[in-house]
């Protein structure tokens, strides 16, 4: 028999206060992803402008990653399609922005100790 409204209402109030992540963990293919995002920025030493962006919009992370998906036709023509994708997903996740600033943070550390 198929599911009422209500049982669908029901069932997605059920997830929307969940706090484990429906996509589940972020995956290898994910952190290197975000990596190179990282390198990008630090490589143009914007690290701490990106930071503090990011850290100001952590409470609208979902928010962000569908305005990234409205802004998607626009963007693609400069990022490939396909990693445009996954970091979109990565920025719904509760943990992206955090991965994302501790690979900048890292990244930022890193070059720090090479051109010393």
């Amino acid at each position: 028999m198929p599911e009422s409204r209500m049982q669908r209402f029901c069932k997605g109030l059920r997830n929307a206060f969940s706090l484990e992540d429906p996509l589940g963990p972020l995956t290898d293919e994910d952190r290197e992803l975000l990596d190179k995002i990282a390198c990008a920025i630090a490589r143009r030493q914007m690290t701490i402008p990106a930071i503090l962006l990011l850290e100001s919009l952590r409470p609208l992370n979902y928010i962000g990653s569908q305005a990234m998906v409205f802004l998607r036709p626009f963007l693609t023509g400069i990022i490939h399609p396909g990693n445009y994708d996954r970091f979109t997903e990565i920025m719904e996740r509760r943990e992206g922005i955090a991965a994302l600033v501790q690979a900048i943070e890292a990244e930022k550390t890193r070059t720090k100790e090479l051109s010393q």
